[in-house]
């Protein structure tokens, strides 16, 4: 599979505000406390655990956001994160001021027929994460790629920034 280009949206206007933390939903709380009261039933009873997880990965109302490593060397930084079963037009980056926001978004249908049954499953699910972003980066040479689902997003950094960096000895004492 070729590496596949992910275009950045720029946009001129302020950056987002931070979303703040939520408290815990109280319908979220009522089923995980539901979940528990079936694991129970179903260890005492059959022995195997509460359906549901084996059928609902999703957490909330969306996909649970994916993880993502930030990291570093003399010339660039790099975000990855890894986004399976996504393809590149799932996936939307944009910068904004100082803040960088990748948002993606999954469907999944799933459709079996056989003599005796029908399963029609149907999953939709987003996701949004959002970064301030370093001082000292080149905005306008920013690139994002996507390749056998892997978001790698290359943020370089200007030429004063590189020239900047300084390695400091550690002496023994």
């Amino acid at each position: 599979m070729a590496n596949t280009v992910v275009e950045v949206k720029k946009h001129e206007r302020p950056a987002p505000a931070p979303i703040p933390t939520v408290a815990p939903d109280m319908w979220q709380t009522f089923q995980n406390q539901m979940d528990q009261v079936f694991d129970r039933f179903w260890r005492r009873g059959f022995g195997f655990p509460s359906l549901r997880r084996t059928f609902w990965p999703l957490e909330g109302e969306g996909l649970a956001a994916p993880a993502m490593d930030f990291t570093e060397d003399e010339k660039t930084y790099r975000l990855t994160a890894e986004l399976p079963g996504m393809s590149e037009k799932d996936i939307d980056v944009q910068m904004s001021g100082d803040m960088l926001t990748i948002k993606g978004e999954k469907r999944q249908e799933k459709e079996e027929k056989a003599e005796n049954y029908y399963v029609s499953e149907r999953r939709f699910g987003s996701f949004q994460r959002s970064f301030t972003l370093p001082d000292g980066i080149d905005r306008d040479k920013i690139e994002a790629g996507f390749e056998k689902g892997v978001l790698t997003i290359t943020l370089p950094k200007t030429p004063e920034t590189v020239k900047e960096q300084k390695k400091i000895e550690v002496k023994a004492k």
